[in-house]
């Protein structure tokens, strides 16, 4: 009977063994034929990013693409307060487009140009139409930019759209895909609090950003910022996507504290990032016109959008603090739309 158990028991061993030996050979078998799915998405992108400073091609087209890189990083004294002509100020704020769409709009998860020419025309709710990346461009300059439209057919539109035409030239789809958008933010069933987002912003934020959110410039000489204000006149609009507190927690998530954090490695927490997002956004900064008219389909609204109309019966607080799960669960229950922001 003991021999019986110890034959059973070796038999078992074996058997584990050889299992075991097949799926090490499997693993070493798939790794030589696709060894591609074992390298890092960041690894594999980073030969896909183009630099402006080693691979700006030669001639015309060279030129053209480093003028929308220069309006893109330096948009007050290309495109703002610091251009000759009044005519030609089409920024109404000092920030830099680079200061939202970090490393010249390389950087994943800072809602990277990477492929963006491959992801336009797309539907955009809050136009309720399919746009074109001119009109997105736009978007951002009467809203976070604060100011007035480019003419589409313009030497700074046709600039901007070559930049971003070249970052995306020859990316492929999981490039894209990494790079896209902001971290993600799991929908929180709580208030956000301003007093814990204080303390948050008085640790990590206030360095970079100062006491009373007026950003660090260049140097004396310009209108540039290093580090861009966060409320006040010389910021975004209220109806800039990051005067969401969603959309702004998950750009804080996974770009900030600066030079700290990464969307694979964020140095915040999302509860963390939500209240600091709700500190930030507490302030006035300047009001857009006729945010009246965005979202003509109300039921698309994302449910953190801080100002009316809306398509339920929440307040403007609940809608600009949280909680935002009860209204996520109103937009499912009522028209089957799953809202994650």
């Amino acid at each position: 009977m003991n021999i019986e158990k110890l034959i059973s028991k070796l038999s078992i061993i074996l058997l584990l063994l050889v299992s075991g030996v097949i799926i090490v050979f499997t693993i070493l078998e798939v790794a030589y034929i696709k060894p591609d799915l074992f390298k890092s998405k960041a690894i594999v992108s980073n030969s896909e990013i183009k630099s402006i400073e080693s691979d700006l091609p030669s001639g015309k087209i060279g030129q053209e693409i480093k003028y929308g890189y220069l309006l893109i990083s330096q948009s007050s004294k290309y495109m703002g307060s610091e251009v000759s002509s009044e005519s030609l100020r089409y920024s109404g704020n000092n920030l830099s487009c680079t200061n939202c769409h970090l490393e010249g709009g390389t950087k994943a998860g800072a809602a990277s140009w990477v492929g963006i020419s491959k992801r336009y025309p797309q539907f955009r709710g809050r136009e309720n139409k399919v746009s074109t990346l001119e009109e997105r461009v736009n978007g951002c300059m009467e809203r976070s930019m604060n100011g007035i439209r480019l003419p589409e057919d313009s030497p700074q539109m046709e600039a901007i759209i070559s930049y971003m035409n070249w970052l995306s030239e020859g990316v492929s789809d999981s490039t894209i895909n990494l790079h896209k958008g902001f971290a993600n933010i799991i929908l929180p069933d709580f208030k956000a609090d301003t007093l814990i987002g204080k303390t948050i912003y008085k640790a990590e934020c206030q360095v970079c950003h100062g006491e009373n959110g007026e950003g660090i410039k260049s140097n004396s000489s310009t209108k540039y910022y290093e580090y861009p204000p966060l409320w006040g006149d010389d910021t975004y609009n209220h109806g800039a996507g990051m005067n969401r507190l969603l959309t702004a927690a998950a750009f804080i998530k996974g770009n900030m504290p600066f030079g700290q954090a990464t969307l694979d490695n964020p140095k915040l927490s999302d509860e963390e990032a939500i209240h600091v997002a709700a500190y930030i956004n507490k302030f006035n900064r300047p009001i857009k016109e006729n945010t009246i008219n965005d979202f003509p389909d109300l039921k698309l609204k994302p449910v953190s959008t801080p100002y009316g109309p809306w398509d339920d019966d929440f307040d403007s607080l609940q809608h600009k603090y949280g909680p935002f799960k009860p209204i996520a669960d109103y937009y499912q229950a009522k028209y089957k739309i799953k809202k994650t922001k």
